[in-house]
């Protein structure tokens, strides 16, 4: 998968959340990385010559009946070929469980170490020289094991407060561990001990860069798709779409056909919006389908998030079997491909899609693009963006080849299944639809009068399946809450909430409820990711 990691890192993958941004922590820092399944084969590892190895967290314990354990072999290979390992959380627990060391579950389920804790430090190779710094840092802890025993040549080089060991090295064998997610940007010198590990101890060199993914990926779709074969790619209007569109556009020219789908559950004018930008700033050939009738009478009395979800995922999947019946009447070649946007964080956060080869992470939700694909889809997917994060799309975008305008690339993302999953309940009752949209306009606009939209990764509004008691004039109300979400994230992995102004609230709150007559109340949501999902479905 992910572009070569030849003299690189290579990330295996037990199943975290954030196994993907230790590879992407890498990246930043212009080094290659690849992430493998955590139970592949030691050739696979070779394969890809790496100059070091992380092993990633993971929901497993280690005493799991059928819990992953490192390739068959990869710790005397990287001994031999001197290739430093570092073992974050389950990855530590591995090392010293395999090594002969000894795990216990330190804390019943309920207990387990979760959040944010301080740690005490000491000089070391991963630690640099503590010397008078009292040594004390805050780092994310997430698991419920410990490491009571170490293997041999292995010695602690950091506690937490409760005295459990929470580092560990052998720097003879160059094998080190981690009790905590140093790649999370709540772990406050993190990234500095990663540093210290890419750099110090791995000498990995920095020399990847945007441009080697981009020649990379036009030269794998050339690769995929035969020199008369035809492709179909949904545009949803936001980056990730656009940017794989033009992408592929660029490797096959005009046997890429573009469909935009109407499901109904858009933004206000988003239509409009968005065609007017493909067909006079990108010059892309995108046909319109309004499919939003029917997806409304569908989604009549549904109320099961998932269920909406998969709803939606299967009306864009009929939708694409019609346009692509249409490109085969006027081209006599039925397009074999489908162009998706799909990014790193989707594969993750989606049940692993089977031949991905990646595995054991516990399910988030089904994401439009990966989990909720039925089994019979008969293209073959073309996903050139699928080991970027959203930032990186944009920095590709960005580059002259393929020369997306700058304005558009700053879009806060929109998820795939719409104003579906912010409309708690039922999204054809009570008017909700109208509603949101003339509030997230608001919002949304507010925001960006206030100069802070390039400031926020997302936001936007929920309708929410409640009604409250207000007055209006000398009349008791009893109309509908709406919710107001805006995070600051740089992946969309973890994200805090945007501290706006009281001020700018209570306009904004004004605003809506003087505009809107459905709302009388107004809640701004002060929950991060974790624990929080960025949406509420």
């Amino acid at each position: 998968g992910g572009g070569a990691a030849r003299g690189g890192l290579a990330v295996l993958d037990y199943g975290s959340q954030y196994t993907q941004l230790i590879a992407r922590r890498a990246r930043e820092r212009c080094v290659a990385s690849a992430l493998l399944p955590g139970d592949a084969s030691l050739e696979r590892v070779k394969a890809l010559a790496p100059r070091a190895v992380v092993l990633s967290g993971g929901p497993n314990s280690v005493h799991a009946e059928g819990a992953p354990e490192v390739p068959f072999g990869l710790f005397e290979w990287c001994k031999e070929q001197s290739i430093p390992v570092l073992g974050i959380c389950y990855g530590m627990q591995l090392i010293v469980h395999q090594l002969g060391g000894k795990v216990q579950s330190g804390f019943d389920h309920e207990g387990g170490e979760y959040g944010r804790m301080p740690i005490q430090t000491q000089s070391s190779a991963l630690f640099g020289d503590v010397g008078s710094t009292d040594g004390s840092q805050t780092v994310w802890m997430s698991h419920g094991d410990e490491a009571v025993e170490l293997p041999k040549g292995f010695h602690c080089v950091a506690r937490s407060e409760q005295g459990a060991v929470v580092a560990i090295e052998n720097s003879a064998d160059n094998v080190f561990g981690l009790q905590y997610h140093p790649e999370v940007k709540h772990s406050e010198r993190g990234a500095e001990t990663l540093e210290r590990f890419f750099f110090q101890i791995s000498q990995l060199q920095p020399t990847w860069r945007m441009e080697n993914v981009l020649e990379e990926q036009l030269a794998a779709i050339r690769q995929q798709v035969g020199p008369t074969e035809h492709a179909i790619c949904a545009l949803s209007g936001g980056v990730d779409s656009t940017v794989a569109a033009v992408l592929v556009h660029k490797a096959l020219g005009d046997r890429l056909h573009c469909v935009f789908v109407d499901n109904g559950l858009l933004r206000y004018k988003e239509q409009e919006r968005v065609m007017k930008m493909f067909t006079e700033e990108l010059h892309l050939p995108v046909h319109c389908v309004d499919a939003s009738a029917k997806m409304l009478a569908q989604l009549k009395g549904v109320t099961e998030p998932e269920k909406k979800r998969k709803l939606i995922g299967a009306l864009f999947i009929d939708t694409f079997r019609e346009f692509r019946e249409q490109v085969e009447k006027e081209t006599g070649e039925a397009p074999k491909f489908l162009v998706q946007g799909t990014l790193y964080p989707d594969v993750i956060e989606s049940c692993p899609p089977p031949g991905s080869g990646q595995k054991h992470s516990h399910t988030i939700k089904s994401h439009h693009n990966v989990g909720g694909l039925p089994e019979d889809l008969d293209f073959e997917l073309i996903e050139p963006l699928r080991w970027l994060f959203k930032d990186e799309v944009r920095r590709l975008g960005a580059l002259e080849e393929l020369d997306v305008p700058k304005t558009f690339l700053r879009r806060h993302p929109f998820p795939g299944p719409g104003l579906g999953v912010r409309i708690l309940g039922d999204v054809t009752e009570h008017g909700a639809l109208e509603t949101l949209r003339m509030v997230d306009e608001i919002f949304v606009q507010c925001i960006r009068d206030a100069g802070l939209y390039d400031e926020i990764w997302q936001a936007f509004a929920v309708h929410l399946p409640v009604k409250s008691v207000g007055v209006q004039g000398d009349q008791r109300t009893h109309s509908h809450v709406v919710a107001l979400r805006a995070i600051t994230s740089s992946d969309g992995m973890t994200a805090d909430w945007y501290p706006f102004e009281p001020k700018f609230l209570m306009d904004c709150s004004t605003k809506i409820c003087n505009k809107v007559k459905a709302v009388n109340r107004v809640v701004y949501d002060i929950t991060s990711k974790p624990p929080a999902t960025i949406e509420w479905e």
